[in-house]
């Protein structure tokens, strides 16, 4: 899949516009953020034992979800509204748009062909947005896992 997706030449890379912007996007967590942290701790409190960022291994694919539920082979994701481009809460970058305007649509891209990929193996794929609450979010985990 990564050949596939990445095929497109890509935009160099931007100069940072400042050091609190550059600062500010080092600080963005590729895992365990707080959305994520939350959830998992709700759900742990529930009694449903998981895997956190467990990698699979499908055809096609390596990814690692969020969330992992082996047995029941289900996949958490929890996106960042601006990472994943939210339509309520995703905001469009207002400098270096020819960086990171692409840069999303590979991302919503990928997002697509995980989700197709998981699924075309037999995995339940669950994709929850960073402003969903936790209860609500854990409601649609424990649906996707058929728990009571």
């Amino acid at each position: 899949m990564g050949r596939a997706i990445q095929s497109k030449r890509l935009s160099p890379y931007p100069f940072p516009t400042s050091a609190a912007v550059s600062a500010a996007m080092r600080a963005n967590r590729k895992r365990d953020t707080g959305p994520e942290l939350r959830l998992r701790s709700l759900l742990h409190a529930q009694g449903i034992r998981f895997r956190a960022n467990a990698e699979l291994s499908v055809p096609g694919l390596r990814v690692r979800p969020d969330i992992v539920f082996r047995r029941q082979q289900v996949a958490v994701f929890v996106d960042g509204c601006f990472w994943h481009s939210c339509r309520w809460h995703g905001t469009r970058p207002r400098v270096n748009t020819h960086y990171w305007l692409p840069k999303l649509r590979r991302v919503a891209v990928r997002d697509r062909a995980v989700k197709q990929l998981l699924r075309r193996a037999g995995w339940k794929v669950v994709r929850l947005w960073e402003h969903v609450s936790p209860e609500r979010a854990a409601d649609l985990v424990r649906k996707a896992l058929v728990v009571p």
